[in-house]
């Protein structure tokens, strides 16, 4: 049995890495190297088993022996699941292996994370592994720093006279965005509701005041540090970013989001830019 190490720097944080890990929708992608189609199946707790399986159902059977988000996860190997979903760690093939570890350590340098996978392997795989894991490393790396990066991105900007724990509150509480998320004064929103958590879900439905039209806003939290910055993806897939820094009890907001198609720059920048204004005016006045 022997130990080695592999690692990746890849230009993008922690968070975004640990994501790219181990959500469904990019597991399977980093992972093809090893096995096109390949998938994970666990509710990912720490003590809780975990099923890395092929395109054909079958595979390796490993607990989750540590999690700590967004820097450790260690999982020990332990059995064998055949495609009929018959779970076997008695045979001596699985005894011959069983207990090896496969650790996933992230830190942070300076905005990039340094990834490493350090994994027992037997003599018999060991030059397979040695020729695989760059490979989807590799992969990884290419995930992890596109989904950090967006596309077409436009950028507005509001300095609110204000602490940045109150234009957070005021932000983020749905009583306060029915008030101040509307981009004129014949548009509101009617409904807020806000699951402020990675994994959380952001929904406003807006609507003209005269009842002629509306629609839904909605996304998926991917990143939320309190008082700093949060990162949503909207329902058609585009990204949104909103940083929050203050100085001298002022906080300056810096919000990016990705162009749609359907209007042009200008008027996208004017609309969200007008609800950025109209939350400015609202934080202020608010006592």
């Amino acid at each position: 049995m022997e130990r080695k190490e592999f690692t990746s720097t890849i230009n993008a944080s922690r968070e975004k890495v640990w994501e790219a890990l181990w959500s469904d929708e990019t597991y399977s992608k980093w992972t093809a190297p090893f096995s096109e189609g390949s998938r994970a199946k666990s509710d990912w707790e720490e003590g809780s088993k975990v099923y890395f399986l092929n395109a054909d159902g079958e595979g390796m059977v490993a607990l989750i022996y540590k999690r700590k988000d967004p820097e450790i996860m260690n999982f020990k190997h332990i059995g064998m699941v055949d495609k009929n979903g018959n779970e076997d760690y008695e045979s001596e093939k699985v005894k011959s292996w069983a207990g090896l570890m496969e650790n996933y350590r992230l830190e942070d340098k300076n905005g990039k994370t340094i990834l490493t996978v350090t994994m027992d392997l037997k003599a018999e795989y060991k030059d397979y592994f040695l020729k695989t894991w760059p490979k989807a490393l590799e992969k990884l790396k290419e995930i992890a720093e596109n989904d950090s990066q967006m596309k077409n991105p436009i950028t507005i900007s509001a300095i609110v006279n204000a602490p940045v724990e109150k234009v957070w509150e005021v932000w983020n509480t749905p009583e306060h965005i029915e008030n101040w998320n509307a981009a004129s004064d014949d548009w509101h929103t009617t409904s807020a509701k806000n699951n402020l958590k990675k994994g959380g879900k952001i929904s406003y439905r807006m609507e003209a005041k005269d009842g002629s039209t509306g629609f839904d806003f909605e996304g998926i939290y991917s990143e939320v540090k309190p008082n700093k910055s949060l990162s949503f993806k909207l329902s058609d897939g585009r990204k949104v970013s909103v940083n929050f820094n203050e100085k001298d009890n002022n906080t300056l907001i810096e919000e990016s989001f990705e162009a749609e198609n359907q209007n042009s720059r200008q008027m996208q920048q004017e609309g969200w830019q007008a609800i950025l204004n109209n939350f400015k005016k609202y934080a202020e006045n608010l006592k």
